[in-house]
């Protein structure tokens, strides 16, 4: 991750060092996220060290503070992954991480997801509300029905169409994360009259699997794109986390895929545009979006 246009190095008065996000990070960085009791691995650390840019407060070689962002072409990008150490909070350092990440990643409108106590922080900063995000995540019970006509595994060669199709429904240029999420994972595809109207992505992160993105023109399709994935990972720990607004919760819940928490999407600047007829009904993940 680098830095760009943001004075790093600098102290403050309890020698705590404001640095680029390292590889030398990483260790430091998975405590930080299992004090929270977040699910993160050390490999999902790493893939987003590789795809993004960060920042790290450290002191006496210690990591006590991340945050990080991901760009998204030139004008929108995601942060996440902001995370200041139990016994460091309260003293100002999520604000000295936040300032840090905004004049590095601006004048690109930014989303990311907000845990309650994150919140305020944000709103601060001129971040607003747009949508409320719902993690589900158990071992799903496998559908005994007939998966429907048009699913099969993605074709390496559709990946621009995939592209195309996540451009619409997002607004965003997201090319190269989604090369690094079929590189590590497995890519579904829906197709109808000879079309590509869907995806679905599955790989390792966290606990288990998580599904996501997954991008469709209806819940019908959503679902049938989600039940067609999980049929292929069998009975194994999966994760989900979708926009409230989806209509894929109840059903969820009706497989074993429990609500466990949720978080609230918020924006600086202004939202990417939605073309569709597509829309996302899964996220990779709650800091990619």
């Amino acid at each position: 991750m680098t830095a760009a246009a943001y004075p790093v190095g600098q102290r403050d008065n309890e020698d705590v060092a404001l640095l680029p996000f390292a590889r030398a990070h990483l260790e430091g960085a998975l405590k930080l996220s299992q004090e929270m009791s977040w699910p993160y691995r050390i490999e999902d650390w790493d893939v987003a060290l590789q795809l993004g840019h960060g920042f790290v407060l450290q002191r006496d070689g210690t990591v006590i503070g991340t945050a990080a962002w991901w760009p998204y072409g030139e004008t929108h990008a995601s942060a996440g992954m902001i995370i200041v150490a139990k016994a460091a909070q309260g003293r100002g350092y999520g604000a000295r991480l936040m300032d840090a990440l905004l004049t590095s990643a601006r004048p690109r409108t930014i989303a990311l997801n907000s845990t309650p106590e994150g919140m305020t922080l944000y709103r601060r900063r001129g971040f607003v509300p747009i949508g409320i995000i719902h993690q589900h995540h158990g071992i799903p019970r496998q559908s005994q029905g007939t998966p429907r006509s048009g699913l099969r595994p993605m074709a390496a060669s559709e990946f621009e169409a995939i592209a195309r199709l996540d451009r619409a429904a997002t607004g965003l240029e997201r090319r190269q994360l989604l090369n690094r999420l079929f590189d590590s994972g497995d890519g579904y595809v829906l197709v109808r009259d000879g079309l590509l109207c869907g995806y679905a992505i599955s790989r390792l992160f966290g606990r288990g699997h998580v599904i996501g993105p997954v991008v469709a023109e209806s819940p019908t399709d959503a679902r049938a794109l989600i039940e067609f994935t999980i049929a292929r990972l069998g009975p194994v720990f999966v994760r989900i986390d979708i926009p409230a607004s989806s209509q894929l919760g109840e059903w969820l819940e009706s497989i074993g895929l429990q609500q466990v928490s949720d978080a609230t999407t918020m924006v600086l600047g202004t939202p990417a545009p939605w073309t569709g007829p597509a829309r996302m009904f899964g996220l990779a993940n709650q800091s990619f979006g």
